[in-house]
């Protein structure tokens, strides 16, 4: 009986486990002051980018449809290789913008 009883603790113990893993992979949401976004000028939301400072930004540019985005269309974030680790909004924007091919 114990050994079913542990088998159920380390059972439930390893899916909470997984569980946690997954959400940390994802990453967390770039921060506008963390240094690197402040550097790139990312905004979480496009439409609030420094147009005077960053005269290409046009408004139909967005992180989900930049080629460095790596979240799906329907995802609300993704991670992107400007933010190592981390998760931009598919809303946001910043300098590093590449049309998508």
């Amino acid at each position: 009986m114990s050994n079913r009883r542990e088998f159920i603790v380390q059972f439930s113990l390893g899916s909470g486990m997984l569980a946690a893993g997954s959400a940390f992979a994802q990453g967390a949401l770039v921060v506008e002051t963390d240094a690197q976004a402040a550097a790139l000028g990312y905004k979480a939301d496009a439409s609030k980018a420094d147009k005077a400072k960053f005269p290409k930004y046009a408004a139909d540019q967005k992180c989900s449809n930049c080629a460095l985005y790596q979240g799906k269309a329907a995802d609300a974030s993704g991670p992107c290789p400007l933010f190592a680790g981390k998760q931009v909004s598919a809303k946001g924007w910043c300098s590093g913008w590449a049309k998508k091919a």
